[in-house]
């Protein structure tokens, strides 16, 4: 008697559940240097649902899209199960990214996605999936998120739409995730709307994961990164972040936020060890980072976009805290 591949054997937890509908299918098509917890995130919950109930409540395959094997961004490499093949009616196909997501989507995935979607299937993103999910047209007028890290290359690339800062979305027949344990969230969610709750809480138990709500943001608050509630250090870093294009400078800060130019120097040397405008500063270079790393703007681009005269100003800034300029930065990496 051969073994079912999607049923394992498990020591003592089972949860006896009656079902004896056919199973829910998962597709999940890794893309280059794709981020292994991501994906291994996505399929163990599927994987213990099964497991726990001694039933073949989920199936599950991966695609490349020549049906070679992949790298990942850990270096490890995952040979697929097929090449990009069409969906049966009622899989579920996730788009599994990582590292350089820009880049990563060649037009044949993309054509498969806008094919996919047009027949009707579900289809999602993991860590860095929205950027082929949004280079195939899927996510206009829809909520969807995106690793924290690249949601500013996003919106640099798509000005139009705008990531949501939850660890997960559904909207309609888009499904997305930050990648990282975030993948565990989004696939018990999609049990519990399945199987019900207990299922859902035996899951969770066995990864030994603490569930979040589909409305927990993907960053720890500002107050848990500096070990402060202090309402005004929170606000002024707030503004600062809001307006890095144009900077303000130190008088119109504390008009802003109605407070003495002493007050918060004291706030920022106290619990940040610098003062407000280094911060402030720290804060526009390590943007064009971003930008250098996730997007295809032009270093002079990039020095308006972060508030700085020109890209000399950026040069010498970037060299300063990173040890090379923007242009022999984004060289090596190329």
């Amino acid at each position: 008697m051969s073994r079912d591949p999607f049923v394992q054997k498990g020591a003592s937890a089972n949860l006896p559940l009656h079902f004896d509908g056919p199973p829910q299918k998962f597709c999940f098509v890794l893309l280059p240097k794709v981020t292994m917890l991501a994906l291994a995130a996505a399929i163990e919950p599927l994987r213990i649902a099964n497991q726990l109930t001694k039933k073949q409540l989920y199936t599950w395959q991966t695609m490349t899209e020549d049906g070679a094997p992949i790298t990942c961004s850990n270096g490890l490499k995952i040979t697929p199960d097929e090449a990009l093949a069409p969906l049966d009616v009622d899989t579920v196909g996730f788009v599994c990214a990582g590292v350089e997501p820009e880049k990563s989507a060649s037009p044949g995935v993309l054509n498969w996605l806008r094919r996919e979607y047009r027949f009707g299937r579900s289809l999602g993103g993991i860590c860095t999936g929205a950027f082929a999910l949004a280079h195939a047209g899927l996510l206009k007028d829809r909520k969807f998120t995106l690793h924290w890290e690249n949601q500013t290359g996003f919106t640099e690339a798509f000005p139009t739409l705008e990531p949501s800062p939850n660890i997960f979305e559904t909207d309609g027949r888009i499904t997305t995730c930050g990648g990282g344990n975030t993948s565990i969230d989004m696939m018990l969610a999609l049990i519990e709307r399945r199987h019900g709750p207990e299922l859902a809480i035996m899951v969770a138990d066995m990864c030994i994961h603490m569930r979040s709500g589909t409305k927990s943001p993907q960053r720890s608050a500002h107050s848990v990164a500096i070990g402060s509630r202090n309402p005004a250090l929170l606000r002024a870093i707030t503004l600062m972040e809001q307006e890095l294009e144009e900077p303000l400078s130190s008088p119109d800060l504390c008009d802003r936020l109605n407070i003495s130019r002493r007050q918060l120097e004291r706030l920022f040397k106290k619990y940040l060890g610098q003062g407000p405008m280094a911060y402030y500063l720290d804060l526009r270079i390590s943007r064009a980072f971003t930008y250098l790393n996730e997007t295809n703007m032009t270093v002079t681009e990039i020095a308006a976009a972060t508030g700085f005269a020109n890209t000399s100003h950026l040069s010498r800034q970037f060299r300063s805290k990173y040890g090379d300029s923007p242009h022999s930065f984004r060289k090596a990496w190329s």
